[in-house]
């Protein structure tokens, strides 16, 4: 039966296969491998369940893990001594039947395999039925296979038990390698101090503080240290209770699932670190200046006016500045990837037009805007009116004045009517040549703001189809990857162990570590 916290497990699963879906190649190689080994290993870990808690002991050589498998397990099952470093193999003891598809998932061998029977601990210790104990391999063992091992079994446990010795608490091989790497995991991991029967009685609290100092160095908040003596059989019954609490709740393998969602998604939001602030019509605003420049568009507009002033003149576009354009798309990849990681950025690089491809394409929108120098409909017309009317004002002048010295004999007024009217119609064929200039210069403004105003608005289409959709496209999803990643573990944690006998329930443990629950996690107080 599905739970709500197995269901919202499912619910971020999907958010974060989905972002990852989004991403593909633009993240990182070890990023898109660790989101998904976790989504792949909880789908796996939800179909197969979540009643069986899966806990695994985990240390060094020399820490005695196996042998407090055997005093838990009452068994003399895992392999101690030296016979230990001759096997990379994972030994589990389970408390319940069924639990077969389980470790067949982990990886356990058949004849590496136990089941509890329930009279060896019912009548001492509480129910750890639906418990699964793995003794795991040394993570620093000379063989490389062993720490594999460790490493491929790690992140499919529930509760991680990592026990170490008086010795090597300290190992930097366990801390860098491992126990940093567990941060945000806290609620599902507890660190037991085996041997402590050899420590001096004194020295023992000391040790503890020490290790607990060490833990809290690494980043690991409030993580319960247990010393134990699996020779004696000292501490053994906390962790016994610890294993009761734990079975008690059959969340805690979702709460470890949800630790591995988080981690994930947490790695995935460094590779997507902001939102990216971006316009893309301020940035085409931006970029369109330098596209003009190097068109020389501007200079093209003028000679269409200047022709169509003029009257002749056959203006063309030169071929676009190919430096020009390659510099103009490198600071926008500049601008537009400022916030982005290198595998966006690439990403971005590879998405937007190539340089030749704008130069391309800007000559060929230049192509299409019309450069046209003719003159206004009108112009010859009033040309030709021009001149008939200076024509006829000089004749009409040359009666006059033949009139007026008496070379024709024409009465009063007749003379000065002549003069008159050439004067006239003078005056009208000059205003005719004036007008024909002015309607050619008026023309040649608008087809000069024409030129200008379509080639603008046919390299802002470049830009935009060239560099600013591909660029939106780029940053939505760049956006959606980073919605849905902090959907993936936007979820309060469950508070780690720190040596409570009484664990958070099912129900506390399904608001606080994996659900969306309103009103924030509940918690269960320290006793």
């Amino acid at each position: 039966m599905t739970t709500s916290h197995d269901a919202t497990l499912r619910a971020r699963t999907e958010d974060l296969a989905e972002a990852l879906r989004i991403a593909g190649p633009r993240l990182d190689d070890a990023t898109r491998r660790r989101v998904e080994a976790a989504v792949e290993g909880v789908r796996q870990r939800l179909a197969l369940g979540v009643d069986h808690t899966v806990v695994a002991l985990a240390g060094g050589t020399g820490s005695g893990k196996s042998s407090l498998f055997n005093r838990l397990t009452r068994l003399s099952f895992a392999d101690v001594g030296v016979k230990r470093p001759t096997t990379a193999r994972v030994t589990a003891c389970s408390w319940s039947a069924g639990a077969d598809a389980l470790l067949d998932w982990i990886g356990v061998d058949r004849e590496r395999r136990i089941v509890q029977s329930g009279e060896l601990d019912g009548s001492v210790h509480g129910d750890l039925s639906g418990l699964v104990l793995l003794d795991l391999p040394d993570h620093d063992s000379v063989e490389p296979a062993h720490r594999e091992v460790v490493d491929r079994v790690l992140p499919m446990v529930d509760l991680l038990v990592w026990v170490v010795d008086p010795q090597k608490y300290a190992d930097d091989a366990l801390h860098s390698g491992y126990l940093r790497e567990q941060v945000g995991s806290e609620s599902s991991m507890v660190v037991v101090l085996n041997q402590v029967d050899t420590v001096p009685a004194g020295q023992r609290e000391n040790l503890e503080e020490d290790l607990a100092r060490l833990l809290r160095d690494d980043g690991l908040e409030g993580v319960w240290v247990q010393g134990v003596s699996a020779r004696t059989g000292e501490g053994v019954d906390r962790v016994y209770d610890l294993l009761e609490e734990v079975c008690a709740r059959r969340s805690v393998a979702a709460g470890r699932a949800a630790a591995e969602l988080d981690a994930a998604a947490r790695a995935l939001l460094e590779q997507t670190p902001a939102d990216v602030p971006w316009h893309t019509e301020a940035a085409v605003e931006r970029e369109l200046g330098a596209l003009v420049e190097a068109t020389g568009l501007d200079a093209v507009a003028r000679q269409v006016g200047a022709a169509v002033r003029n009257g002749y003149g056959m203006p063309e576009f030169p071929p676009p500045d190919r430096d020009a354009i390659a510099l103009s798309r490198s600071r926008w990849l500049t601008r537009a990837g400022a916030s982005l990681r290198p595998g966006w950025q690439r990403a971005l690089a590879e998405s937007v037009a190539s340089a030749d491809q704008l130069r391309t394409a800007v000559a060929g929108a230049l192509r299409s805007i019309s450069l046209d120098t003719r003159g206004p409909a009108s112009a010859r017309a009033l040309q030709r009116a021009g001149w008939l009317a200076v024509g006829v004002a000089a004749v009409l002048a040359v009666l006059g004045v033949l009139a007026v010295t008496g070379v024709l004999d024409l009465a009063d007024p007749w003379p000065v009517v002549l003069l008159v009217s050439a004067v006239v119609v003078g005056v009208g064929g000059v205003a005719l040549f004036v007008a024909r200039v002015a309607m050619r210069r008026s023309l040649a403004r608008r087809r000069e703001r024409a030129v200008a105003s379509a080639g603008r608005a046919a390299l802002e289409q470049v830009l935009t189809d060239g560099l600013g959709t591909p660029t939106q496209r780029l940053l939505v999803d760049h956006r959606r990857v980073r919605e849905l990643a902090a959907s993936a573990r936007d979820l309060p944690h469950g508070r780690p162990l720190t040596g409570s006998r009484r664990l958070p329930t099912a129900d506390e443990v399904g608001a606080s570590s994996t659900g969306r629950a309103a009103g924030g996690a509940r918690e269960s107080a320290p006793a």
